[in-house]
């Protein structure tokens, strides 16, 4: 049986409010009404709850989550699942800049596209977006997965560290440190479980995958013009 989720009506209640009753909750399903916008929805929740955002979210939405499931029906603005340490944030629109930057762990996943530096910094997290994401996209990416089924803008994976990035669209230009790499049968079943996991039927064998060359782990003076 379906537990009937509680509503809480930002029309009605403070940013304070809503995100105190979220924090303080051990279980259950919450619904946030009439969010307009609002920074800093849903964050350092630290139990398993689910979250439905109905409507647009503001910056850093679903910010320093863990365990929490959190769905936003609408868009979200920048930073949204910043420094996500488990659990999942799902939105069903576009994201802004930096997403999940320097997330540790958890799922994020954007039904549409996501904008500049998404993934910055990321630390273990796994992001998969349906549409294209923007410029620096897994900028000094640690660790992790950044799969994208559309287009990826110019410098992506620069300075990148030990994170993987799969692209099936276009790449208009890689960054430093950043090169393809072939695509084996053991990354096309770790592509096939994200994608699996965050609900598109897609074919991982349509990807390419990107990663560090390690020219840049140790100061090479046959590099300087990369630094």
């Amino acid at each position: 049986m379906t537990t009937k989720p509680i509503d809480l009506d930002s029309a009605f209640l403070s940013l304070r409010e809503v995100n105190a009753a979220l924090q303080a909750a051990t279980s259950g399903a919450f619904r946030v009404l009439n969010p307009g916008g609002e920074h800093a929805l849903a964050c350092g929740l630290d139990a398993a709850i689910e979250v439905t955002i109905d409507g647009h979210a503001g910056y850093y939405c679903g910010g320093m989550n863990k365990h929490a499931s959190i769905t936003v029906s609408g868009n979200a603005g920048t930073g949204c699942a910043e420094n996500i340490m488990s659990g999942a944030v799902r939105v069903r629109g576009d994201v802004s800049q930096s997403l999940a930057a320097t997330g540790h762990g958890g799922l994020v996943v954007v039904e549409g596209s996501a904008s500049a530096r998404a993934g910055i910094s990321m630390k273990g997290v796994d992001i998969v977006v349906g549409g294209d994401v923007g410029h620096m996209s897994a900028f000094m990416a640690q660790a992790g997965h950044l799969v994208v089924l559309g287009d990826a803008g110019t410098d992506l994976g620069d300075s990148i560290y030990e994170a993987e990035i799969f692209v099936r669209g276009a790449v208009a230009s890689l960054g430093a440190d950043c090169e393809e790499k072939p695509l084996d049968e053991e990354h096309k079943a770790v592509l096939d479980l994200l994608l699996q996991r965050a609900g598109f039927n897609v074919d991982p064998a349509a990807f390419r995958r990107y990663g560090s060359a390690r020219r840049l782990y140790h100061f090479s003076v046959d590099h300087m013009g990369e630094y």
